[in-house]
């Protein structure tokens, strides 16, 4: 009986298949460094929980900057190594008995009764509702319908589109993923290549605008409420939404200046004016048609929501994660309803919601078994920070965030690993007058200037695929923004 003989094509196939070594290295190195690690001898001023805390925040730091397996799936690993290496160590609050897997499995879940982690959950449902109702899109194009034709215009109107969105689209990638779409039909409207140098600043420009108002608004992004969490639960005290903006924003729109300076002039692009460009986009906008019932609910919802997170601490006590969700919980109130459930649970991207949860107790975790007071220790002692001013503390921090931000294309996993580090090397600090919460603050912002690499953040992949330009451009217009964010 004669065997079958597979075709050319398919034996070379199977030949190029890479072997689930090659294809699993970067978990295979995480495992190896969790034992490595662990097979150190415990330092005398460590204690063994802590100790074994460091050994699965290198297993996460590196799970999560190989992206050996998806960020969800990395948090459900890194809460079971918590519950049974924490569950089997000695309390640090008495050595004399073991924490216990059940004790060390509602440590490892701590993160999901943090408030901060309600207003992110908040927020994607805010992200969902504008994306459903066509919202978002149609603020945009309204913006953009009254710049001029001139590109120099254009460049001007897509950041202030990114600007605006920021505001209303708590959520960094749905507001790319929104607006993406709109850039392409500007490039499509001026009838200009879409490899061109025109196509390629203006998508470059869309994705780098909403890195910068990730710091300057503290419901822009994920991160920041990463850092919220540890402060509250570190210094017992929060950050309003307007004292976030007072600080943050004067950044942000100085970034935004340099953002417009560089783009033009590293990328002047190859048109100056095209005609039709204007009645492109009021086309796009007229095929939207008039503006809905429930784009109008959602309207005024979002309006009353930034008067309330504005004002927070003055004219009210209601906190942003509280306002967050009962705006939430009004938008599927049937009557008022913009949405339901099943409209909404596609749309939200949940294993965000559990990389932000485990990410907070890893966190907690580290400050609680003091793991993250022992790595800072000798972080002050190597880097001489002890008696260091202000401003060398700041600039030492600063560089060896945007070193390490490198290696992670989640900044919320950035925030995660090494804002306790941050808050505890601060702490550890003896500089008189040092104001830990609002270094802290500052370092934080640091965490969102993913403006370097393609792979740095998850909104700048969404723009690289609409492959308008190339990741060379990227990184070398990002490398100068960093280096003027570094000098602000």
């Amino acid at each position: 009986m004669a065997i079958a003989e597979r075709p050319p094509a398919e034996v070379a196939a199977h030949a190029r298949k890479p072997s689930w070594i090659a294809g699993n290295w970067g978990l295979l190195l995480a495992i190896a460094a969790l034992v490595a690690v662990l097979s150190l001898p415990t330092p005398a001023a460590l204690p063994v929980a802590g100790h074994r805390m460091l050994a699965i925040l290198v297993f996460a730091v590196i799970v999560w900057m190989t992206e050996a397996i998806d960020y969800a799936v990395s948090a459900i690993v890194i809460a079971a190594l918590m519950a049974f290496l924490l569950g089997f160590s000695p309390n640090p609050a008495n050595p004399k008995v073991l924490m216990g897997t059940g004790a060390a499995l509602t440590l490892a879940f701590s993160g999901f009764a943090n408030t901060a982690l309600v207003l992110v959950a908040s927020a994607l449902f805010l992200a969902a509702a504008m994306a459903l109702t066509g919202l978002d899109k149609r603020i945009a194009l309204s913006i953009l319908s009254r710049v001029g034709t001139e590109t120099r215009n254009v460049v001007v109107g897509t950041i202030l589109v990114g600007f605006v969105i920021a505001f209303l689209v708590p959520s960094t990638t749905a507001r790319v993923a929104c607006l993406v779409p709109i850039t392409l039909g500007i490039i499509a409207a001026f009838g200009v290549n879409k490899k061109g140098v025109f196509a390629s600043m203006l998508m470059i420009t869309t994705v780098q605008t909403a890195s910068i108002w990730n710091v300057g608004i503290k419901t822009a992004a994920a991160q920041n409420m990463v850092a919220i969490g540890f402060i509250e639960k570190a210094f017992g005290r929060t950050i309003t939404w307007l004292e976030w903006l007072i600080a943050a924003a004067p950044f942000s729109v100085l970034m935004s200046v340099a953002l417009y300076f560089v783009m033009t002039r590293m990328m002047p692009p190859e048109v100056k004016e095209v005609a039709g460009g204007r009645k492109g986009i009021r086309k796009a906008l007229a095929e939207l048609g008039p503006m809905k019932l429930s784009e109008k609910k959602l309207l005024a919802i979002s309006l009353t929501l930034l008067a309330f997170w504005a004002t927070e601490g003055a004219l009210h006590r209601f906190d942003t994660s509280t306002t967050t969700i009962t705006a939430v919980a009004l938008m599927f109130l049937p009557g008022i309803g913009i949405m339901n459930w099943k409209d909404a649970q596609p749309r939200i991207p949940w294993g965000t919601v559990i990389l932000f949860g485990i990410g907070i107790s890893l966190g907690t975790a580290l400050l609680q078994t003091k793991g993250a007071i022992w790595l800072a220790d000798i972080v002050v002692a190597e880097f001489g920070l002890k008696q260091a001013t202000a401003m060398f503390i700041l600039a030492v921090m600063t560089l060896f965030l945007i070193v390490v931000h490198l290696g992670f294309a989640s900044a919320t996993a950035l925030a995660s690993a090494m804002i306790p580090i941050v808050i505890a090397v601060l702490q550890g600090v003896g500089t008189p007058g040092i104001n830990i919460v609002g270094m802290t603050m500052l370092l934080q912002f640091v965490v969102s200037f993913g403006f370097i690499l393609v792979v740095n953040a998850p909104q700048n992949m969404v723009a690289y695929g609409t492959e308008t330009f190339e990741a060379r451009d990227f990184v070398r217009t990002g490398l100068v923004l960093t280096v003027i964010a570094f000098a602000l």
